[in-house]
């Protein structure tokens, strides 16, 4: 499975362009440990990606496609489509391998990409606003914010409570 959305990714060729897509693998602790994009989405090189992404929501999951409708910051739309996967350790004592891959394109593609089969592409309300990585969103609204962003100056005010516990200017 991870072979082939890695293929579909990578089918770039000159006179011969297959759908542009994006494809990563992420851990279960939430890093990106492999990646490729043909789209105008690119990963954090550091860091783990959006909370708010159906990949890490895959990883919990094995072994079930889960489809994603999400919306980028720069107001980008994609369809993911992320399966958690599962390899065997070799041994009885050790943990198995958890982690999820994901193979998605933008909306203008999603004609042909099956997967986008059944979305609502035009509904706001099926729409997931997702960012790349906490430390560089700007959706100050997030519930999943893990960090604040690095370019904005952080506010504290102990007599207000927020989504977290700051606010960033």
């Amino acid at each position: 499975f991870e072979q082939t959305c890695h293929r579909l990714s990578t089918l770039q060729r000159d006179g011969a362009r297959g759908v542009p897509f994006f494809f990563c693998r992420v851990d279960m602790a939430g890093n990106i440990t492999k990646r490729h994009s043909a789209t105008r989405l690119q990963f954090a090189r550091f860091g783990g990606a959006c909370p708010l992404w159906i990949v890490h929501e895959a990883v919990a999951i094995p072994d079930r496609i889960l489809v994603q409708l999400a919306e980028t910051p720069d107001g980008l739309r994609y369809v993911s489509m992320a399966k958690g996967l599962v390899k065997p350790s070799g041994s009885f004592t050790r943990a198995p391998r958890r982690y999820a891959v994901a193979l998605g394109c933008e909306t203008q593609h999603a004609g042909d990409f099956i997967y986008a089969d059944g979305l609502d592409l035009t509904s706001q309300r099926s729409v997931t606003p997702i960012g790349l990585s906490c430390r560089i969103c700007p959706r100050a609204d997030c519930d999943q914010r893990a960090f604040p962003p690095s370019d904005r100056a952080i506010e504290i005010d102990p007599d207000r409570r927020g989504v977290v516990p700051y606010d960033f200017s």
